[in-house]
């Protein structure tokens, strides 16, 4: 029986060198060894272009090779007949095989030797097994039955809240994974925050990275998975997160960022896309101390995970007309009591403090500064979802830069960094202000 690509991929997890055999014009043959070898889909797999040397220019001159692969655990040999197609040097799939590559050379000491310059795309024109046995081949652990059990706990969520908790959750208990956190884009900044983390020491809520520094940057960037079997020095998000404060000549923000939530040293990462009406507006990153804890099995459970948890985000951002935003009573609360607290806010980038501590900035920091703002001025408590996204005050960025999450986002802040102010849900987007001790207001421009 003839195997099918997708049958063999544990053999393309790098696990153990590939050869490939190409023909030079004049019959010349040349047999080298492949660092990566990519799979793309049922019928294609990519090939690391670094150097331009004898295997790339004999595909140039004839398109045609052979690729010997094994499978890590049975050590089946499987030959596959290629054909040369074309070189991508950028999009989702180059930045997934550099991401792969600069793991591989960081882990090899080659990090300043490696550098992608496009990836190869070939046709597989036939697959046979050239030694051993392929019965255990074809026969690899299923996750399956984790996506399953993930689905039945994500479609009973009934707000952003609950959904972002949940998924995370499903991730920890039903993928067997300890860290792991949700990131979402803000594109105004071309940044993504941290909205839910679980697993760390600091949860990292409000953190803040570079739409595409590091594995979950360019997943969210490409909207597609990345993996890295090994770590790899040049997706450190700590050195991203300094060089690009650097590059924008904004020291000043090292000293108010929230710390991101990420392990010190890795051993292996995950990011899949969290797409949403066509578009990418976050992303999953789950991350382990031990290399290869991730494999071709766990991206494709979790690129499902991620397009259900998207469409779950539309659907509770979108109810029926029947399900229109429904106000319950605000919460009882003491009189505010006790020391005065002072609020502060800066315009330019709507960062705000409580008393001398940083609690948020941007889009969030907006929303924060309106409601205590009409709370103090006017005595409010009580605000809907619908009447924030018509303020002008706070300029809300288009549909996929939502509302909900900022409030998520913003509820989560408060939770860590205050016991004098919190918002709570009073129904189907409504939201009450508690403020428990006096507050002063004070606008820096």
């Amino acid at each position: 029986m003839t195997p099918a690509l997708a049958s063999i991929r544990y053999c393309l997890e790098g696990a153990t060198p590939a050869l490939i055999a190409t023909c030079s014009p004049d019959g010349t043959p040349n047999i080298s060894y492949l660092s990566h070898v990519q799979y793309v889909d049922g019928a294609h797999v990519a090939l690391s272009y670094q150097f331009f040397n004898k295997t790339r220019a004999n595909v140039l001159a004839n398109p045609r090779a052979r690729l010997l692969v094994v499978h890590p655990r049975t050590g089946a040999i499987f030959r596959l007949t290629l054909e040369y197609l074309r070189t991508e040097s950028s999009g989702p799939l180059f930045e997934r095989m550099r991401a792969t590559l600069a793991g591989i050379a960081s882990h090899t000491g080659m990090a300043g030797v490696f550098r992608l310059l496009g990836s190869d795309v070939y046709r597989v024109r036939a697959i046979e097994l050239s030694h051993g046995t392929p019965g255990a081949a074809f026969e690899p652990p299923s996750r399956l039955a984790a996506l399953r059990a993930s689905v039945g706990d994500i479609v009973g969520c009934h707000g952003l809240d609950e959904l972002f908790s949940t998924m995370l959750r499903a991730v920890h208990e039903r993928f067997d994974v300890s860290h792991s956190m949700l990131l979402l884009v803000d594109r105004a900044a071309q940044r993504l925050y941290t909205v839910a983390s679980r697993g760390y020491a600091r949860s990292g809520v409000g953190s803040e990275i570079p739409l595409g520094a590091g594995v979950v940057g360019i997943a969210a960037r490409e909207g597609t998975a990345i993996r890295l079997s090994r770590a790899a020095t040049a997706y450190a998000y700590g050195r991203a997160i300094r060089e690009a404060a650097e590059r924008e000549g904004d020291a000043a923000a090292l000293d108010t960022a929230i710390p991101f939530p990420g392990l010190d040293r890795p051993g292996s990462q995950l990011a899949v896309p969290v797409p949403m009406a066509g578009e990418t507006v976050g992303a999953l990153l789950v991350e382990s101390e031990n290399e290869r804890r991730f494999d071709h099995e766990d991206e494709d459970a979790l690129v499902a995970l991620g397009a259900l948890v998207g469409q779950t985000m539309y659907a509770l951002q979108h109810p029926d007309d029947s399900e229109a935003e429904e106000e319950a009573a605000p919460p009882p609360h003491d009189p505010a009591q006790g020391p005065l607290l002072r609020v502060r806010h800066y315009a330019a980038d709507h960062s705000v403090f409580l008393d001398d501590e940083y609690l948020i900035k941007g889009v969030a920091g907006a929303i924060f500064w309106a409601i205590v703002s009409d709370h103090s001025n006017e005595g409010r408590s009580s605000f809907s979802n619908r009447e924030l996204r018509l303020d002008p005050r706070i300029r809300l960025p288009d549909l996929a830069d939502n509302l909900e999450a900022r409030l998520v986002l913003l509820q989560r802040r408060l939770v860590e960094r205050s016991d004098s102010i919190e918002l709570r849900k009073t129904g189907r987007g409504r939201f009450a202000l508690v403020v428990k001790r006096p507050i002063r207001l004070e606008q820096v421009c």
